[in-house]
């Protein structure tokens, strides 16, 4: 794994944990910091080691305050059209790897939207979450419209889009922004126990699943359905599934292949 200026990685027991290491600049997601992160979503799908990845925020004070607003000030209209943001957290949710966001402090803008773009959302109390963008001018551009309305409901994200409220980590469990609620200190608590009951997963299948939930969200009943029983069949035909029913009848734990 490559050494990073504003990412730190470590590698525990098929859990990769992405800290964004910007604490005196709240996190912000600079450009540097996206390259970095694609680079390690690249190189995390790429490592059969890792199965989970959990994305948290160094200090106490910020997940990830959202965009420079340097940068962004620079940016021309034009520049808006190419994948960006947008691109890396399309990315993010496409992972074949399970995706944690451990959310603490403030998870703004871009911040709020990389956490929409993780499969599951842990929040510690004192979270606060928020897309403030129409205050600069601008619109949620990496997903926030999109994945916020699918999550809470259309109402909920015009709401939150529209006023530029910051809610926290208790209202975002109540809307359903966020799977899991901590206390501060527990969150990174909170974040393993989740991950280690993936890790007892079928691997394939994990895969397999990922696939058909984000594959068939979007589309009409009956071609999701066949989204999922084509994934189905795939399961059927792996040895994680045979090892799988074996272990239950044999009343043991199973012992998956490390794919």
């Amino acid at each position: 794994m490559h050494q990073y200026e504003n990412l730190l990685v470590q590698i525990e027991q098929g859990v990769m944990w992405l800290t964004i290491n910007r604490p005196e600049q709240r996190n912000a997601l600079n450009q540097e910091t996206l390259q970095e992160l694609g680079d390690a979503f690249s190189q995390a799908d790429a490592n059969d080691e890792v199965k989970c990845i959990i994305i948290q925020g160094a200090g106490e004070k910020s997940f990830a305050a959202g965009a420079d607003i340097k940068q962004l000030h620079e940016r021309k209209m034009l520049e808006a059209l190419i994948p960006g943001m947008q691109g890396l957290y399309k990315k993010i949710e496409q992972s074949s790897k399970v995706t944690i966001a451990a959310v603490k402090g403030y998870a703004l803008g871009g911040g709020c939207e990389l956490a929409l773009a993780c499969d599951i959302r842990i929040a510690a109390k004192g979270a606060k979450f928020g897309l403030p963008e129409l205050n600069l001018g601008i619109i949620p551009g990496a997903g926030g419209t999109q994945r916020l309305s699918r999550v809470a409901g259309k109402g909920r994200a015009l709401d939150m889009i529209l006023t530029g409220k910051i809610i926290d980590g208790e209202e975002a469990e109540r809307i359903g922004l966020v799977t899991y609620l901590a206390p501060d200190d527990e969150l990174v608590t909170k974040a393993e126990e989740v991950a280690s009951q993936i890790l007892k997963k079928g691997p394939v299948a994990i895969k397999l699943a990922k696939l058909a939930v984000h594959k068939g969200f979007d589309v009409d009943l009956e071609t999701a359905m066949l989204i999922e029983k084509l994934s189905q069949a795939v399961a059927f035909g792996t040895e994680d599934k045979r090892e799988g029913t074996a272990a239950f009848l044999d009343k043991r734990t199973a012992a998956f292949t490390n794919q």
